[in-house]
């Protein structure tokens, strides 16, 4: 709420994964822009399936998103990594670090784009232990504008998704499916 004071924007992005930082993160942005009585709808939640995306996330994302009222994008980043690959000559059967990182950094390039575009801050989703171990993608899912789960360890992210779970009916039954995945 302070940043979003502080600099004036009433437009957010976040990228949706269907698993719990992602979800914390939009769980806390939707809080936020409650509390400043800003519309839902201000908050921009893009999911952008690709090699891994298992219908489950997928509609765990979607589902989530339609459950807290916000703007829901989808933009599928198959084709854009694939062209990625074939530039660098990756073969999209290795599963290795370059296979991973690539679908990072396009989601990032997507939500920063899309962040400039609607003038909005891009939320960033990842966990204290994530930094910490260094699971992350260098220009990958550690660039945001602004980080509301840098302090908060993984273990803590899936209480804090659950406990919102049993506060809140509306949205019990995907948050509960995003714990248990």
């Amino acid at each position: 709420m302070q940043r979003l004071k502080a600099t004036g924007i009433k437009k957010v992005v976040i990228g949706i994964s269907g698993g719990l930082d992602s979800t914390l993160a939009l769980l806390v942005c939707t809080m936020a822009f409650k509390k400043l009585n800003y519309d839902t709808k201000d908050i921009i939640a893009i999911t952008m399936p690709c090699f891994g995306t298992t219908s489950r996330t997928k509609n765990n994302a979607l589902g989530l998103m339609e459950e807290l009222a916000v703007t829901s994008i989808e933009v599928d980043i198959t084709e854009s990594v694939r062209i990625q690959f074939r530039d660098i000559e990756q073969d999209e059967n290795i599963h290795d670090v370059t296979y991973e990182n690539v679908q990072a950094r396009e989601r990032t390039q997507i939500l920063m784009d899309l962040a400039n575009k609607e003038g909005g801050l891009l939320i960033g989703t990842g966990d204290l232990s994530e930094l910490a171990l260094g699971w992350c993608t260098y220009n990958g899912d550690h660039m945001s504008m602004y980080a509301v789960n840098v302090s908060v360890p993984k273990t803590l992210v899936k209480y804090l998704v659950r406990a919102y779970a049993e506060l809140h009916p509306d949205v019990h039954d995907t948050l509960e499916s995003i714990c248990d995945t």
